[in-house]
């Protein structure tokens, strides 16, 4: 098999760039490990920041997001016994974001990479990167007892934290940097009624808590929770009792509970690779980078890496500036660090730490100065909204 660009995962981040690239005529094939419905089966992250919007809809994959995706101008953050809102809207000059969960935003990019002929293969087993430094890349792997080999001219890694792609790259070239949180959240989805029409975040002396949406019928909510937590002590009930005591007296009396849906537990860490391109391999998304979910940054970092190789791509193929793929890692790690701090800040000021009683004041300081001040809200909403994409020139 011979393809322009080999893109491995077939997650939101690997569809994006494969669609993006076929409408500019620059063919693609994505190999994915697992299956269409379990690639479905992630419940990830939903709110989307005005560039990822934007790329969806320049990948012509965008109709039912602005026909059922809810737009959102702010969000309140609750602490100190107070609710106070981040009006997105008036202090970012009219930016917002859309709340559309990462499952739709997969499936409309399935169903767009279908219609257009898009070769996508799923159950690709033991996938091998090769000769990533030399003018012809190959990948190899098995389907059905077969051996495959994809020759191409870029490979683009877009297959998670647990990938092979990262994995590939050479031991001595590659840095890492990471930090792990002493907590999880432990998240719940149900078919209930959102308790506010923007997502609340809570700091709370029991921990910190979430008040999240996917549809006006389908709620998603998280609380603080210890790593070892048994997810099996953790009845309905005890979860809406838990996350109830963490909220304002009036959100808590207006929240809908019912059974959930799903529920699991996940960890919280901040990772960087340094540097995201080796030889004709690049890394895209969480193959590169992981941050906690607090900023809900982690889809839409993907989504940035995504729009600065697809352009860079779109102008090798089409003016042959291939020097501007050199310039891939630097591009994309300048927008990634200052996610990762974004990230990291309101992360530490949201969450419970086993710290001291100064430590503890100061977070609610932190909390007081930045909402009651215009500079530190506006701070908090431009970063909110999603910092801007740097042209590939």
């Amino acid at each position: 098999m011979k393809t322009k660009v080999a893109i491995i995962g077939a997650g939101p981040s690997g569809l994006l760039l494969g669609q993006l690239l076929h409408l500019q005529g620059i063919d693609t094939i994505i190999l994915e490990a697992k299956s269409p419905e379990y690639v479905l089966g992630r419940i990830r992250a939903g709110v989307l920041e005005q560039g990822f919007v934007d790329l969806l809809r320049e990948a012509k994959a965008g109709e039912r997001m602005d026909r059922e995706g809810h737009v959102h101008e702010g969000f309140s953050i609750s602490f100190a016994g107070k609710q106070e809102r981040i009006d997105l809207k008036s202090l970012t000059g009219g930016k917002k974001v859309m709340v559309y969960g990462q499952t739709e935003v997969t499936r409309d990019l399935m169903d767009a990479r279908a219609a257009s002929g898009g070769v996508t293969i799923y159950g690709a087993e033991n996938v091998e990167l090769h000769d990533l430094y030399s003018d012809s890349p190959r990948v190899t792997f098995q389907k059905d007892g077969d051996l495959i080999e994809v020759e191409c001219d870029y490979i683009a890694g877009c297959d998670g934290f647990h990938g092979v792609s990262r994995k590939s790259a050479p031991k001595d070239e590659i840095k890492t940097f990471e930090r792990i949180y002493p907590f999880g959240w432990l998240g719940v989805l149900s078919r209930t009624p959102p308790v506010s029409e923007e997502l609340i975040y809570a700091c709370h002396e029991r921990g910190f808590a979430l008040c999240s949406m996917r549809s006006e019928s389908l709620s998603r909510y998280y609380v603080q929770c210890a790593l070892d937590e048994n997810i099996d002590e953790w009845s309905d009930e005890r979860f809406w009792s838990e996350l109830k005591a963490r909220l304002p007296k009036d959100v808590a009396e207006r929240l809908v509970t019912g059974p959930s849906i799903e529920k699991s537990i996940a960890p919280l860490r901040s990772f960087v690779t340094e540097p995201m391109k080796f030889g004709r391999m690049f890394l895209v998304g969480d193959a590169a980078h992981i941050v906690p979910p607090t900023g809900a940054k982690g889809l839409n970092l993907a989504s940035s890496d995504v729009y600065t190789l697809y352009h860079a791509l779109r102008k090798t193929y089409s003016e042959g500036r291939a020097d501007l793929l050199e310039k891939y890692s630097e591009i994309c790690l300048r927008r990634i660090w200052k996610a990762e701090r974004f990230s990291w800040w309101i992360t530490s000021v949201l969450h419970k730490f086993d710290g001291d009683p100064f430590s503890a004041r100061i977070q609610q300081a932190e909390l007081a100065y930045y909402t009651g001040s215009l500079a530190g809200l506006t701070t908090i909403a431009e970063n909110y909204v999603g910092l801007p994409y740097e042209p590939v020139e």
